[in-house]
């Protein structure tokens, strides 16, 4: 099973498009996509909890990889991705887990509540190309070199603890932007599903008020 977390404020194409490929690549059943309650290292959320999940329901509606999950949304207190990997790891004692994450997001793992528990708990994936994108510190980068699996078969050998690099569609989507869109009145098509589009537009999320 497959865990990649965010805001999702908006989900968007380019949080969809490479989860499928690393939940195809990786052979997984399914990539759970859980949307951060309180999310440690951003400011609160534009859109409220219950608008960030609807709208991944909506956009992962119709197939079955992808997987929107609430376990966050109902957790007390900071959104620590430790936490929820305890909360999987325990209804899944012996299964592999593999944490998925974007190449900047891992490149700042090492700032994380317990960040090096995770290995203990899961497999690191990293979805980008290994290069001058990767930029870890130096302890972050010696347990990731490490821990490091030949290919993606390895991952299913064991529960947790190694690290694989995977190179993914890029796509320059950001929902920071799709926010500025909807408030400027411009058009989201093509940067969201429809489905989330027109979520956004029924319940007038992010025309109130400036995007940072």
């Amino acid at each position: 099973m497959g865990v990649f977390g965010g805001t999702f404020d908006p989900v968007h194409f380019g949080h969809l498009r490479p989860a499928l490929e690393a939940g195809e690549a990786l052979a997984l059943h399914q990539v759970r996509m859980l949307p951060s309650a309180q999310p440690p290292h951003r400011g609160r959320p534009s859109a409220d909890a219950v608008h960030r999940l609807a709208m991944l329901e909506r956009a992962v509606a119709g197939q079955s990889l992808l997987c929107a999950d609430d376990c966050e949304l109902r957790r007390e207190g900071p959104s620590y991705m430790v936490d929820t990997l305890h909360h999987f790891r325990a209804s899944h004692p012996e299964s592999p887990l593999i944490l998925i994450v974007g190449q900047d997001a891992a490149n700042g793992l090492d700032t994380w509540h317990r960040w090096a528990d995770l290995f203990d708990l899961a497999h690191l994936v990293v979805m980008g190309r290994p290069g001058p994108d990767a930029d870890y510190g130096d302890a972050l980068g010696r347990m990731i070199a490490r821990r490091a699996a030949r290919s993606a078969e390895e991952l299913h050998h064991q529960p947790a603890g190694l690290t694989f690099s995977l190179p993914v569609s890029q796509l320059d989507i950001s929902a920071t932007s799709i926010r500025n869109q909807v408030r400027a009145g411009r058009s989201i098509a093509y940067l969201t599903p429809p489905a989330v589009a027109d979520y956004i537009a029924d319940h007038g999320l992010y025309a109130d008020r400036p995007c940072a």
